[in-house]
């Protein structure tokens, strides 16, 4: 047989043994995603596409999870000390698609560095919330916000492990990225229940003790004014909030305006604004300041009592 035909034979065997693309996002080796909803998923969309995963350009490269209509959530445990706290995370996407790295497993891998029980959220996109159309090139808010029911039901679903996963119900938190940034205003504020109860572990509160917002959008509407779809009351937990100026995607009034709202309502925030960063710089941003932004949120949590 000619040498040539050989290589062939063994590359054809090779490339036929490369696992192909998983279809749906998958966690690391360890960690098992579990459905948040224990029977059929409420409101669901007709007819949805299949989840897909596939890598995007930019900040050094990102896993864009698309078309999710089966949420799921993945706990990570605590490294090392327990500080008895756990956090929720939102990833961004503009409700159109989840960045799950970027703003989901790197952050995860920092909150429990410090101790800190982590929560991903993989929660319903598109159609799923408040998001940007480019059709119609406006904001629209569907009917049923299916993202708010995804988040309110975890953080009552993590509520009520907290002693399986040796937490404090009391020290429950969420961060969100970008859209994942209105999802924890969203939660912060609207705590009545946006979906009929399935089991007793919707009795329980869906209010997080603190919260964090980075580069969060849809806030800040026409003309500069808060999202009237959001009415921030005493109730809201504590709130931190991070932004760049130079954010060429949801500009600094969506942290502003929030942080006057909840100022107006008696309700402590800390807020911090960079020159540069632009958006979706996750963990990623090593050449400004604002790659300071994890040990702000460490002392801002010690600062309120949360660890």
């Amino acid at each position: 047989m000619p040498k040539f035909s050989i290589i062939s034979f063994v590359l054809v065997l090779l490339i036929g043994n490369v696992p192909a693309q998983a279809e749906t996002w998958q966690p690391s080796s360890g960690r098992e995603q579990v459905p948040i909803w224990p029977g059929a998923v409420p409101d669901a969309i007709s007819a949805p596409k299949a989840e897909s995963v596939a890598p995007r350009d930019g900040h050094g490269g990102w896993l864009q999870v698309s078309d999710v209509s089966q949420p799921t959530m993945t706990v990570y445990p605590p490294k090392g000390r327990n500080t008895e706290a756990a956090v929720v995370v939102f990833p961004g996407g503009g409700f159109k698609v989840l960045a799950m790295d970027l703003e989901g497993t790197e952050i995860c891998d920092w909150l429990t560095s410090r101790g800190i029980a982590c929560v991903l959220l993989k929660y319903r996109v598109p159609n799923g919330n408040h998001h940007w159309d480019e059709q119609c090139q406006c904001h629209i808010t569907p009917k049923v916000p299916r993202a708010l029911q995804d988040a309110q039901r975890t953080i009552r679903l993590v509520r009520s492990k907290a002693q399986e996963l040796h937490i404090n119900p009391g020290k429950i938190g969420v961060i969100g990225f970008s859209a994942g940034g209105y999802l924890v205003a969203q939660t912060s504020n609207m705590v009545a229940p946006t979906y009929q109860s399935v089991d007793a572990i919707d009795k329980l509160s869906s209010r997080p003790d603190f919260a964090i917002a980075l580069y969060p959008g849809h806030l800040c509407r026409a003309g500069g004014k808060f999202d009237p779809g959001i009415r921030v009351t005493s109730q809201a937990p504590p709130t931190f909030l991070l932004q760049a100026w130079d954010d060429p995607v949801d500009p600094i009034c969506n942290s502003i305006l929030y942080a006057r709202a909840l100022d107006q309502a008696g309700v402590p925030a800390e807020l911090h604004l960079f020159a540069k960063g632009g958006h979706a710089f996750g963990l990623r941003d090593k050449e400004h300041p604002v790659s300071s932004w994890p040990s702000l949120v460490e002392n801002w949590l010690k600062d309120i009592g949360m660890l």
